[in-house]
């Protein structure tokens, strides 16, 4: 619930805490290291939701809901670009389908907000938001992580979402993804891991994507290069800055 560093958003707002290890883009988890951390200060939120194993911070697969958050889109009021759960995943099995309906409501009531929901359950995403009391939000983007090609039907369970605009984040990108279809994906983000124990990230990768991208008049976004030190490597590509957005025309 705060300004944030993450390049392709403005401010993140969690009103979830809490998540499982899914797959092989979980493995150096940011959120578990952060989570972890605001339990060791006290935040209460953030109480029991990860556990140590092999010296690293590890989720328990505790979920929490924190009511007292959904206000606070409300008191923001210049328009922003919100990451939903950046400490979580909204679409989590132990999320009631009556919370999500609440932080429906609560986006639906602010649209001067651009709402974006990242998850790695596009499956559980298209079944809750087919259900006639969701309604499709113009100003609520909805994407899926893809770190390689093992996850990549997660962008057929994406297409099957109602949705205004659809994104793919390929972050941490671990692998190729070749085989990608961006039909109907509106926005894609690239970046490499970050962090102590950072995989490495193959330029070929990126061009990849880079070469699907334009063949669907997919926006590319690039995040980062990642590594130990992401300052150092940096966000350049080709020669530039790839900041694209997807287009709101749609």
């Amino acid at each position: 619930m705060a300004e944030t560093s993450i390049e392709w958003t403005d401010a993140t707002w969690n009103p979830v805490a809490g998540c499982t290890i899914l797959t092989a883009g979980c493995t150096n988890c940011y959120a578990m290291r952060m989570a972890a951390r605001l339990e060791a200060m006290g935040v209460d939120k953030y109480a029991g939701v990860t556990r140590k194993s092999g010296g690293k911070a590890k989720w328990t697969g505790k979920i929490k809901l924190d009511h007292a958050s959904l206000s606070v889109p409300q008191e923001w009021r210049k328009p922003k670009r919100v990451f939903v759960n950046s400490m979580s995943d909204l679409f989590h099995s132990e999320v009631p389908t009556a919370f999500i309906a609440e932080i429906w409501q609560v986006m639906a009531a602010t649209p001067r907000h651009t709402y974006q929901i990242l998850t790695k359950r596009p499956d559980r995403m298209s079944e809750v938001l087919s259900s006639p009391e969701f309604n499709v939000l113009p100003n609520v983007w909805l994407g899926t992580s893809v770190e390689d090609s093992r996850v990549l039907y997660r962008l057929d369970e994406l297409r099957a979402v109602p949705a205004a605009v659809r994104f793919v984040s390929f972050e941490p990108l671990i692998g190729s993804v070749a085989g990608a279809n961006l039909k109907s994906i509106h926005w894609a983000i690239v970046g490499g891991e970050s962090g102590p124990q950072a995989r490495p990230l193959d330029t070929r990768w990126v061009d990849e994507i880079f070469d699907q991208c334009t063949d669907t008049d997919t926006a590319f976004f690039f995040k980062q290069w990642g590594g130990k030190n992401k300052k150092v490597t940096g966000r350049t590509y080709r020669d530039r800055l790839w900041d694209n957005l997807p287009d709101l025309r749609i």
